[in-house]
């Protein structure tokens, strides 16, 4: 009896995002749907760009590999916010929260850098075009590949020891939908300051640094396209920079006000509303801003349903 008595104990509760309210069904659907819409259209994009050969670019590979990225860190906070509502009840296991915690911390932390040197690869293609091939040569992607999913692990094994570690003795009640490092950090006591200490660096590296590596590179790539002649090529280059600034802005903004602002700035339903931004829609806004409002995947998707169709003509003459 002790022994469960201890093991009960060492459980937390996330409160979740839903409120058992009069919307808390809707709101659920709607969460259901962005999951599997999320889950579905960056499993088409890893897909498109394997299979075809047009799009075994540079852009295409880092693309590939931001919707894995996507698919799994979503996978690491969704499902399990569903099934607490389904079965009424948001108990999570302290092994539990600490994986959740550590998988979803490496996961956003290689995204954070990931977008930022995807910003780089646009630059070098608008404004260096000849020195492209060089520049992101095949080494040069697995290097950006490989830095991206150093930095999200490095996150994850500097804070997540140092967060699980803190004495969690006030409520075990996480008022959050997930075990999100802020939210861990308010139901500990006793010295935070080395805790604080890391947290703001490594905030510093994952997100000051590629934020304005972004910044910089955008700022270049709108420069040379205001001073472009051809006014199609203007055109284009323009709305490409907008919905890419526009989907970054979302996810570094609401990550800035979680992770940087103080928090007597912060309220449970704020931080609730920022972290379902950037963990819940921003999976599925990456594919579609980035890659399927754009002619390449268009004409890769119509090249894969003609083959498909081929295929089934072929068999339907054998029998």
């Amino acid at each position: 009896m002790v022994g469960d008595n201890k093991t009960c104990s060492s459980d937390f509760t996330l409160i979740g995002l839903f409120t058992h309210g009069a919307t808390s069904g809707f709101l659920f659907s709607i969460i259901c749907v962005v999951f599997f819409m999320a889950m579905i259209v960056n499993g088409v994009m890893i897909f498109l760009i394997h299979i075809d050969p047009y799009l075994h670019t540079p852009m295409y590979f880092l693309l590939s590999h931001l919707s894995f990225i996507d698919m799994m860190y979503i996978s690491t906070i969704v499902p399990k916010m569903l099934v607490n509502y389904l079965v009424g009840k948001g108990t999570i296991s302290f092994v539990a929260c600490t994986a959740q915690h550590f998988l979803y911390m490496g996961f956003v932390g290689a995204e954070f850098f990931l977008l930022g040197l995807m910003a780089y690869d646009r630059y070098v293609a608008i404004c260096n075009p000849l020195r492209y091939p060089v520049l992101m040569s095949h080494r040069v992607c697995w290097m950006i590949l490989a830095s991206s999913w150093f930095g999200g692990a490095l996150d994850s094994f500097l804070l997540t020891p140092i967060t699980m570690s803190l004495p969690f003795c006030s409520s075990r009640k996480i008022n959050h939908f997930f075990c999100e490092a802020p939210t861990m950090l308010r139901l500990a006591c006793g010295d935070k300051a080395a805790y604080e200490m890391v947290m703001y660096v490594c905030c510093v590296m994952m997100l000051l640094i590629p934020f304005s590596v972004i910044i910089a590179s955008y700022a270049r790539i709108l420069i040379t396209v205001h001073q472009m002649k051809s006014a199609e090529g203007k055109k284009k280059a323009f709305a490409t920079c907008s919905s890419h600034i526009m989907v970054v802005t979302l996810f570094y903004g609401a990550a800035l006000y979680t992770y940087m602002v103080p928090q007597s700035y912060h309220t449970p339903i704020k931080d609730k509303v920022f972290s379902a931004f950037y963990t819940i829609l921003t999976p599925l806004l990456n594919p579609l801003i980035y890659s399927l409002r754009n002619t390449d995947v268009t004409g890769a998707f119509k090249r894969v349903l003609a083959r498909c169709q081929g295929v089934r003509g072929v068999t339907r003459e054998g029998f």
